[in-house]
């Protein structure tokens, strides 16, 4: 009877180390709920601002002029537009402490690698800082106006259809910050002091709605933009997960997976060096924010009660990313 109790209690040790002690992956898709609808203004019309945000954000658009004109594949070879401005709810990005769990789709994959995975949050050596948080990231492709049926014959939106274009899992290069120095070998030159210093001025840029792209090295509040992967120093889980979902754009935007649509009104542009300001994300999960934000703007003026101890799914976010397109429509 003894032994039989010794066995016991050795099962259900060894079950408990295979759990998963981490967050508990939420169910139940959420898509129709992560776009707040009034950060996609302010809307421009040839220039001139028609409606206003709520966003406390600095709008910068490529170009003011009323007319534009683009190149065409046909004769006469060119085409002549007004050039429209808006804030465009095309992506959107998990950070996840439960490797291979959606959140959006309220999915968790539950393959066997995702304990080694997982996410942490703890004192550590590997940032040289005294906190640091680990998660996964999944960008998503999310084409709301096609999803919906909404503008499905306007040039300025975009067609194509909703995916799970990238998963952090199967990167190693996010899990080791020595192997993200093959895409980002410039890094070097930004791990000293002075450079570090000069992101000052962008967290008190960011805090007052803009993002200061020359600084491109920095994330404001948040912390450095490198190394590329899912490590980064923080104060807050929160603010933590909001500079690596930062991150993800800026990884995807080096590796040519992401373009800049707010640079040239004719189509969309490379940035292997990301251009912050073009960008503006708000948390839609746990706790869905009324507001979009800056890259860097300090989580004192926004992550209060979004990451609440008793919700389930809590270390688990969903960003919505919101990106400025500038276009020519005729």
């Amino acid at each position: 009877m003894k032994r039989m109790k010794v066995l016991i209690v050795t099962c259900v040790f060894f079950s408990l180390l295979a759990t998963r002690v981490s967050a508990i992956c939420p169910t139940g898709m959420r898509l129709l709920d992560i776009v707040n609808w009034q950060s996609i203004f302010p809307i421009t019309i040839a220039g001139i601002q028609v409606s206003r945000s709520t966003d406390t954000v600095k709008t910068i658009d490529s170009t003011k002029t009323p007319i534009c004109i683009c190149p065409m594949d046909i004769p006469p070879f060119f085409r002549v537009g007004l050039t429209v401005g808006f804030w465009e709810p095309a992506r959107f990005i998990e950070t996840v402490k439960d490797a291979w769990c959606m959140p959006s789709l309220g999915i968790d994959l539950g393959l066997a690698s995702g304990v080694q995975l997982d996410g942490s949050s703890g004192g550590g050596e590997a940032t040289g800082t005294s906190e640091h948080t680990f998660a996964q990231a999944h960008y998503f492709v999310f084409p709301i106006w096609e999803l919906l049926g909404l503008l499905t014959d306007y040039i300025c939106i975009e067609h194509n259809g909703f995916d799970v274009a990238y998963m952090t899992e199967l990167d190693p290069l996010w899990q080791d910050d020595s192997l993200a120095a093959i895409i980002q070998p410039e890094a070097v030159l930004f791990a000293n002091p002075v450079a570090q210093m000069a992101c000052i001025a962008d967290s008190i840029s960011s805090a007052s709605g803009l993002s200061l792209s020359p600084l491109f090295w920095c994330m404001g509040s948040w912390g450095s933009a490198y190394p590329l992967t899912g490590t980064i120093g923080s104060a807050t889980n929160t603010e933590a997960n909001a500079g690596i979902a930062a991150r993800m754009i800026y990884k995807l935007a080096r590796e040519g997976l992401v373009c800049d649509t707010n640079i040239d009104v004719c189509g969309c542009v490379p940035t292997p060096i990301w251009k912050k300001h073009n960008y503006k994300i708000h948390i839609s999960y746990p706790v869905k924010d009324s507001h979009a934000h800056p890259i860097g703007r300090t989580g004192l003026l926004w992550e209060s009660f979004k990451n609440p101890p008793y919700k389930i799914g809590q270390d688990n976010f969903i960003w919505m990313l919101y990106r400025r397109r500038n276009c020519c429509a005729f």
